[in-house]
C-alpha cells in the first residue's frame, strides 16, 4: 500500500506506527524487504532498516537470522505494546499514585466502568 501524507514528512512515530501495523497484520516474520513493500514502496530500503533495528533495540520485536539479512517480529500485539508504553511513560514519574489519580479522573464514564469491571474480573478491585 503506497500511502501519501502532507508536506512529504509523516509525524513523530507514525512510520513505526505504519511498520508495526504491516507486521501485525502479517503475523509472521518478515524481512526488511517485506516490510517496505507493505508499508510503502517509495520508502528507502535502509530507511525500513534504521525503524527496524530501532523497534528491535526498544524491546517491540524480536529478530531471528534468515539467509543473510533478519526476519522481525513483534514482541506483543498492538494492545499489549500500548500498555507496555503506558508502563513505560509511569515507571518514570516520581508520584506514581498522583499521575493515576489524573488519569482515572480524565477517563470518560464509559472507560472508567471498563476499567472498574476490568479490575472486578481480575480481582483487582
Amino acid at each position: 500500500m503506497t500511502r501519501r501524507f502532507r508536506g512529504g514528512r509523516r509525524g513523530p512515530g507514525e512510520l513505526e506506527t505504519e511498520v508495526l501495523a504491516a507486521l501485525w497484520s502479517e503475523g509472521r516474520p518478515m524481512t526488511a524487504t517485506e516490510v517496505q513493500e507493505s508499508v510503502d514502496t517509495e520508502l528507502a530500503y535502509t530507511t525500513v532498516v534504521t525503524i527496524l533495528s530501532r523497534l528491535h533495540d526498544k524491546g517491540a520485536l524480536t529478530r531471528e537470522k534468515r539467509g543473510r539479512s533478519f526476519a522481525y517480529a513483534p514482541v506483543e500485539d498492538e494492545a499489549g505494546l500500548a500498555a507496555r508504553r503506558m508502563r513505560k511513560l509511569l515507571d518514570t514519574q516520581p508520584d506514581r499514585a498522583r499521575v493515576l489519580a489524573r488519569f482515572v479522573s480524565n477517563l470518560s464514564n464509559s472507560d472508567e466502568q471498563m476499567l472498574r469491571a476490568l479490575l472486578r474480573d481480575t480481582g483487582q478491585e
